[in-house]
């Protein structure tokens, strides 16, 4: 099973930008534990970052066909971006939105998300572990998911015999 990592804009500046909201934390230290988390657990896991709402689209339609899950931080765009709440519709895969700051909290022009409606799921506020709590979610998701397959499986070859 293949989780693709979509990261939205400055995100690339995790560890200089605002580190009392987001932390010390760089954006590769959290592929890294995500990474080692996706070994321990046999899962593939690719990532992609950019700060351009076309690029993210793109990338969340190359998903079609190539993952099964999305793990995603739109980043600002998770309060303005259509395109990007239409793309993950489009391609019907289990996502997961996360953010590391708790968007609720903040300013009253961030707690709203265009993208969350159109997921599985929202974690927020658990600054970096935000992105391993997406992880736990996703492979559960995807394991329930796998289950049902399974057993679908198994009843229509029941029923075939």
């Amino acid at each position: 099973m293949k989780i693709m990592v979509i990261q939205g804009p400055n995100l690339n500046m995790l560890g200089v930008r605002e580190q009392n909201i987001y932390g010390p934390m760089k954006l590769e230290q959290i592929h890294e534990q995500m990474r080692a988390f996706a070994q321990q657990n046999g899962l593939e896991i690719e990532f992609f970052q950019s700060n351009l709402e076309g690029e993210l689209v793109d990338k969340i339609q190359e998903c079609l066909g190539d993952a099964d899950g999305i793990i995603i931080n739109p980043a600002a765009y998770t309060h303005t971006s259509i395109a990007i709440r239409d793309a993950i519709a489009a391609v019907a895969l289990p996502t997961v939105e996360v953010h590391i700051s708790n968007i609720h909290a903040r300013e009253e022009f961030r707690q709203k998300s265009l993208i969350a409606p159109v997921c599985a799921g929202q974690i927020s506020g658990f600054g970096p572990f935000s992105y391993h709590l997406a992880m736990v979610a996703m492979t559960q998701i995807l394991n329930e998911i796998k289950a049902m397959r399974e057993m679908q499986q198994q009843q229509q070859q029941a029923g075939e015999q």
